[in-house]
C-alpha cells in the first residue's frame, strides 16, 4: 500500500474510532499534510517584545516559547497557557517535531543566524525586521532558506496592507500610479517626517555606560551571542538596544524596512539595489548609534531615495518625476489623476496570508529574496554610518566598490561557537 492510500487509511479509522478528535497533529500525518480543521504550530523565540505581540495568529496555535530571560519566559507562558512548552536556547526549540513555524522576534543580531538554523531543521520561517543585521548574513540566509525550501515571512506589511504612513492609501494605488508612468521616469521618493515618517532618532546608545552586574533572570552571554562581548548594562539590552551597532542601528534598523521596503516594491526593484550610498552625518561613535541629517540612494536607472532625517525638505512631495508629483493623502498635481489611473491594471495578485502560504507552499509577498534587498538598502547606509563615507555598490556581486573597509563590514566577526 502506498503512503497516501495509507494515510487516507488512517484518517477513515480515526475518524471512525474517535469522533471529538477534531485535530491530527501533523507530525502524526507527515509534513505537508494539513487538515481542514487543524492549525500550525509555531514557536516564538525572543518573547520579550514582538514576540508577544504577535502571539495570535488567525491559523496558528503557539506550542513552544524561548527567551534568555526568565522573567520574560514566566509572563508570557502565563499568558498562552495550555502548557506551552518553554526553551532557553533556541537550538532545542527547532528541533520539536511539532512546530511548523518559528517566529524570530530577537534583537537583530540574532535574526540570521535563528533563521537559517530554522531553515536548515525543515521549520519554516516568520522572521521580524530588519531581516538581518549585515548584508552577508542576509546572503546566507537567502541560500538557507531557498536549498531547504523553506517558507519565509518578512514582518512588515505595508506592501500589502493598511495605509502607508502619510500617504492615507496602501501601497497599491501607489504601485499602479507609477506602473502607469504618469509620473514619468527616473523618480525621486523622499522620506520624511514632512510626507508622514518618523525616524525615532530616540534610539540612540550611551557612551559612558557603567557597568553593572547581571540580574540573575538574564543569560546575558547567551543574549550577546554573536556579538562582541560588552560589560552589562541594561541599556544594551531589551528595549533600548537598538542603539548599538553591535545589535541593530538606530531608528534606520528599527524603521527603515518599514519605509523602504514599499519602496522598493512600487518602484520595481524587488531583484536589484542601489548603486551608491551618500550620508550627510555626524561622526558616529565606535559603540553607540547617533543621528544623521540625510541618506540618499541611487539606482543606475536614475531614480533615488531621500531620506531626510532633518525635515529639511519642507514641502517636498513624496514621489517626484518628470511628468508630475506625489503628495501626502495621494494628492498630486496630475489632473483627473483617478480617472487616468482607471485605465491601467492593477498590481499582480500577492500571497498576503501566511499560513496559506504555508499549506500551499507558496512564497509570501514579502519573502526572503525580496525582503533581503530591502534590508540591503538599511543596511548600506548602516556601513556608510558606521564608516563616515559615501559609498558604491555593485548590485550584482553585492558588495562595495573599491572599499576594502566597507567591505569588511558585510559580514562582521561572530563570537564562537556561532555562526551561519
Amino acid at each position: 500500500m502506498g503512503k497516501t492510500s495509507s494515510r487516507r487509511s488512517f484518517l477513515r479509522n480515526a475518524a471512525g474510532a474517535a469522533a471529538a478528535f477534531t485535530i491530527i497533529p501533523r507530525h502524526v500525518l507527515g509534513r505537508g499534510f494539513i487538515a481542514p480543521s487543524d492549525q500550525l504550530a509555531k514557536a516564538i523565540v525572543g518573547v520579550g517584545g514582538m514576540g508577544r505581540n504577535h502571539i495570535p495568529y488567525a491559523g496558528t496555535r503557539v506550542a513552544a516559547i524561548c527567551d534568555v530571560d526568565r522573567n520574560h519566559l514566566n509572563e508570557v507562558a502565563a499568558m498562552v497557557g495550555n502548557g506551552v512548552k518553554t526553551f532557553s536556547d533556541y537550538r532545542e526549540v527547532i528541533q520539536l517535531p511539532e512546530v511548523d513555524i518559528v517566529h524570530i522576534a530577537t534583537p537583530p543580531h540574532w535574526h540570521g543566524i535563528i533563521a537559517a538554523d530554522a531553515a536548515r531543521a525543515g521549520k519554516d520561517i516568520w522572521c521580524e525586521k530588519p531581516m538581518t543585521k549585515t548584508i552577508g548574513e542576509g546572503k546566507r540566509l537567502v541560500e538557507a532558506v531557498q536549498q531547504h525550501g523553506r517558507i519565509f515571512r518578512l514582518n512588515t506589511w505595508f506592501r500589502f496592507e493598511d495605509n502607508f504612513y502619510g500617504m492615507q492609501t496602501t501601497v497599491k494605488p501607489i504601485k499602479k500610479l507609477v506602473g502607469s508612468g504618469l509620473l514619468g521616469w527616473p523618480l525621486k521618493v523622499t522620506v520624511s517626517k514632512h510626507t508622514g515618517f518618523d525616524w525615532k532618532f530616540y534610539w540612540v546608545g550611551k557612551t559612558n555606560l557603567e557597568t553593572l552586574p547581571v540580574p540573575p533572570e538574564l543569560d546575558y552571554n547567551t543574549w550577546l551571542g554573536p556579538a562582541p562581548f560588552k560589560p552589562y548594562n541594561p541599556h544594551r539590552v531589551h528595549q533600548t538596544f537598538r542603539g548599538y551597532w553591535d545589535y541593530d542601528g538606530g531608528g534606520l534598523g528599527d524603521m527603515g524596512q518599514h519605509y523602504i521596503d514599499p519602496i522598493q516594491y512600487f518602484l520595481g526593484k524587488d531583484d536589484t539595489s542601489p548603486i551608491s550610498v551618500e550620508i550627510d552625518a555626524p561622526q558616529q561613535h565606535p559603540d553607540a548609534v547617533g543621528t544623521w541629517r540625510r541618506i540618499e540612494y541611487t539606482y543606475a536607472d536614475g531614480c533615488k531615495i531621500i531620506l531626510d532625517g532633518e525635515g529639511r525638505d519642507v514641502g517636498a512631495p513624496y514621489i517626484e518625476g518628470p511628468k508630475g508629483k506625489l503628495y501626502p493623502g495621494f494628492k498630486s498635481d496630475i489632473p483627473d489623476l483617478e480617472k487616468k489611473l482607471a485605465a491601467f491594471p492593477d498590481p499582480e495578485p500577492q500571497v498576503t496570508n501566511f499560513v496559506e502560504a504555508v499549506t500551499k507552499r507558496k512564497k509570501f509577498a514579502l519573502n526572503e529574496q525580496n525582503g533581503y534587498r530591502s534590508c540591503t538598502i538599511i543596511n548600506m547606509a548602516k556601513v556608510a554610518l558606521q564608516l563616515g563615507r559615501s559609498l558604491k555598490f555593485d548590485p550584482v556581486k553585492q558588495v562595495f566598490i573599491d572599499d576594502e573597509g566597507a567591505n569588511r563590514l558585510l559580514d562582521m566577526p561572530m563570537r564562537n561557537p556561532w555562526t551561519i
